[in-house]
């Protein structure tokens, strides 16, 4: 299928990749924490590909130790696009309005565009529930991922009654790292429990149709049916593919293109971009991350 997209893309790139040199000598994605910075890259690298194809210039991707590298590449400009997750959008936002510009949005299966934090356990670990987490050790994953931790961390004080703080209600309360440091320490049995992002919907067992989790399965680290579910948030929506507004303006348009089809022409690569089975992407604005903006910007401030 990647020969469909190429030739697709060739009378664009003939036509306009000179005048897009002129704009631009090479070409930066970001890719958020979630998994080990070389099964980020290999998951992106047809994206790479086709990004060189359409904009005929060297096109780079980074994949630093935290969201925080993927966010202030946005902001100081050494980053050009990134899929992020809803609090990194709002934080970088809050740092800059005119920054970065949401274009495309992932759609599941069933042609929604949402997701859930999920918590959960290791099945023989007799915790089925919150309620069995009183006085155990519980993770999160960065301080900037909406499901790794903004999301968990208004929620889940709603159940328990108390705060997130260690000693409070759970035992302890750490930061893993990263989503997939999270499932392996559960998984491993490192720590008690902790939250990830899924999209809840398809089987448990292949770790749901997209996410980390399906992400974790796929890399062979865990196997689903020695875990258990113990909690799932209330649906927030998928993180934005974003774009710096400083990029020319035929530079956002072809890579807002190039990704809004690339499920169409080459499901395998859009598989590994979006982190598991989609119908690809859609057109999304600033206004549906309102929410999010405020909920960051109230628990967190920035």
């Amino acid at each position: 299928m990647k020969k469909t997209l190429a030739l697709a893309l060739a009378a664009t790139t003939a036509l306009s990749g000179a005048a897009f040199a002129e704009g631009i000598t090479e070409f930066r994605i970001g890719i958020l924490g979630g998994e080990n910075a070389q099964d980020r890259l290999n998951s992106y690298t047809c994206l790479q590909e086709y990004t060189e194809e359409a904009l005929g210039v060297e096109t780079k991707l980074f994949a630093p130790a935290d969201y925080n590298g993927v966010i202030q590449g946005l902001l100081g400009g050494t980053i050009d696009m990134a899929w992020l997750g809803p609090s990194s959008y709002a934080a970088t936002y809050l740092q800059d309005p005119d920054a970065v510009e949401p274009v495309l949005i992932k759609v599941n299966m069933d042609g929604s565009i949402g997701y859930h934090s999920i918590g959960f356990a290791r099945a023989d670990s007799g915790v089925t529930s919150l309620e069995d987490m009183q006085g155990k050790v519980f993770g999160f994953g960065d301080p900037n991922s909406t499901s790794g931790y903004l999301i968990p961390s208004i929620e889940i004080p709603e159940i328990t009654g108390a705060t997130m703080e260690s000693g409070d209600y759970f035992g302890e309360v750490k930061f893993t790292g990263g989503h997939e440091q999270t499932i392996v320490a559960v998984f491993n049995g490192d720590i008690d429990a902790g939250v990830t992002w899924a999209d809840g919907q398809g089987n448990w067992e292949d770790g749901y149709n997209s996410g980390a989790l399906r992400k974790a399965v796929d890399a062979g680290l865990v196997d689903m049916n020695e875990m258990v579910q113990i909690w799932k948030s209330k649906v927030i929506p998928e993180g934005p593919i974003v774009l710096r507004k400083a990029l020319p303006d035929d530079v956002r348009a072809t890579m807002t293109k190039l990704v809004d089809e690339l499920h169409e022409n080459d499901q395998d690569c859009a598989y590994g971009v979006a982190a598991g089975e989609t119908l690809g992407f859609q057109p999304v604005t600033h206004e549906t991350y309102t929410s999010i903006v405020e909920a960051r910007k109230a628990k967190i401030g920035g």
